[in-house]
């Protein structure tokens, strides 16, 4: 990803940012529709990139989200983890176009909020704003204890056709098992799966989010933490899972 050399703070009105960023969801409209545009792709994208961080600052997530965008599938979200990929089943070129507008139309909606917050702000904190993660995340709570065996938790994953299972003791969820940890640790270990525990293999401890906080939330999170992964809490409950896998289906517009 290119260094960015430009103001950490936002550098035009939230009105002007509006415009252009709506503009520029129209500019891509023509690339999705493969409409002759009024640019190459390449030079969109640039430019794409420095409104962001002229109108959001060059810190916001939805600078990294773009980038990523660009890559198809959120290549650059899925690969800051060793974990493979989990495919949602779309042409990669019109899968990261839907990807970018997506993000575009995050952005709109930000500086919105912001419009409408001023001149309130909240502590001093960046006010982040969009879909929330108990939107997108999976409810089905899918579990395994962490005394059970690798062969158990891949007989499990293959039961319930999901990547991950989250690992409990005796009295609450500890961390998460993935299919790609199983296969990494299995082969490049030479582990026994059927003698081997759960807990030899599990993440620990469970990294968790709000589920009342911005989608785009979970996509920095699971940067800083490099997982693909996430618990939802509400109440000091678990209440859902939110993986790469939901954010992909939401930044590419599948239902």
């Amino acid at each position: 990803m290119a260094v960015r050399t430009m103001s950490r703070k936002p550098r035009i009105s939230i009105d002007r940012g509006i415009e252009r960023m709506r503009k520029q969801l129209a500019d891509l409209a023509q690339h999705v529709k493969k409409r002759t545009p009024s640019r190459p792709l390449e030079e969109f994208d640039l430019e794409t990139v420095h409104l962001i961080a002229d109108s959001l600052g060059e810190t916001s997530p939805l600078v990294d989200a773009y980038e990523y965008a660009q890559l198809g599938e959120a290549a650059g979200l899925v690969n800051m983890t060793e974990e493979a990929p989990e495919s949602v089943g779309l042409d990669s070129e019109r899968q990261s176009l839907m990807q970018r507008g997506r993000v575009l139309e995050s952005c709109i909606s930000e500086m919105e909020a912001r419009r409408a917050a001023v001149p309130k702000k909240q502590s001093g904190r960046q006010i982040l704003t969009g879909p929330q993660v108990a939107e997108h995340m999976s409810a089905e709570l899918r579990s395994i204890p962490q005394s059970a065996t690798l062969r158990e938790a891949g007989q499990l994953m293959q039961k319930w056709k999901t990547g991950s299972l989250l690992v409990t003791n005796s009295r609450t969820y500890v961390g998460f098992i993935t299919d790609s940890a199983l296969a990494r640790d299995v082969v490049a270990n030479g582990l026994d799966p059927t003698k081997t525990s759960v807990q030899t293999c599990a993440r620990t401890p469970i990294v968790a989010i709000r589920g009342d906080r911005p989608l785009i939330e979970a996509v920095r999170l699971m940067k800083e933490q490099a997982t693909r992964h996430l618990a939802v809490a509400q109440d000091g409950e678990i209440i859902g899972v939110i993986s790469v896998s939901n954010i992909l289906r939401y930044y590419s517009g599948v239902v």
